[in-house]
């Protein structure tokens, strides 16, 4: 069995993208687009037009970050038994500089921010569109390798990975979303509830 974990809102107690959007970039903008994406925006233009308001350094980010987000309980045991892939649609910059301050190494497949002469702009990892839902999404992702897979999640870019896992478990939005498709789950609060249900 493959563990895969989605990154915000999911290992994260709150999303770490949003955050630093919120905190440096143009909340107008990023309202809006946050509608959009009901009306067909894809995910990578989502984040695109929101990395690209940003007004700050990587350091401030970073430091940020740090001071203000948490891990969920649980996750470091979590972590060290089952040596999970965090597939997430943010940015290897904003998730690593938290994974080191837990003393936790894993495999992060993830997005790349690129500092630009006028600000940040967002390199994606896999711009190919998925036959199955039309957008660049995480499935190839969760699909890589070929043994069974786990998958855990909570938001909107999780919903076609959700779709390829072998096991789901989903919270918050994700559960929703999956409730409404008649799609089978498993609930979840916690990474120690979460490794005693795998186990």
């Amino acid at each position: 069995m493959r563990l895969v974990l989605d990154w915000d809102g999911t290992v994260t107690e709150r999303d770490t993208l949003v955050a630093v959007i919120l905190r440096f970039g143009d909340r107008a903008v990023f309202e809006h687009v946050e509608r959009e994406v009901r009306n067909g925006m894809s995910q990578h233009e989502v984040i695109a037009r929101e990395v690209e308001t940003i007004d700050a350094t990587l350091e401030e980010m970073i430091g940020y970050l740090l001071e203000t987000v948490s891990v969920r309980p649980g996750f470091h045991e979590l972590a060290e038994r089952f040596h999970p892939t965090i597939v997430s649609a943010g940015f290897h910059e904003l998730i690593e500089p938290l994974l080191a301050r837990e003393g936790v190494e894993l495999d992060v497949r993830a997005n790349r921010l690129d500092r630009t002469a006028t600000g940040w702009r967002a390199r994606f990892a896999d711009a190919r569109e998925c036959p199955v839902c039309g957008e660049a999404c995480k499935r190839s992702a969760v699909l890589d390798g070929g043994t069974p897979v786990t998958f855990v999640g909570d938001g909107i870019s999780d919903r076609c990975a959700a779709l390829a896992a072998d096991r789901v478990f989903a919270r918050d939005w994700l559960a929703a979303w999956l409730d409404e498709q008649g799609v089978p789950y498993e609930p979840w609060d916690d990474f120690d509830e979460l490794a005693r249900t795998i186990a």
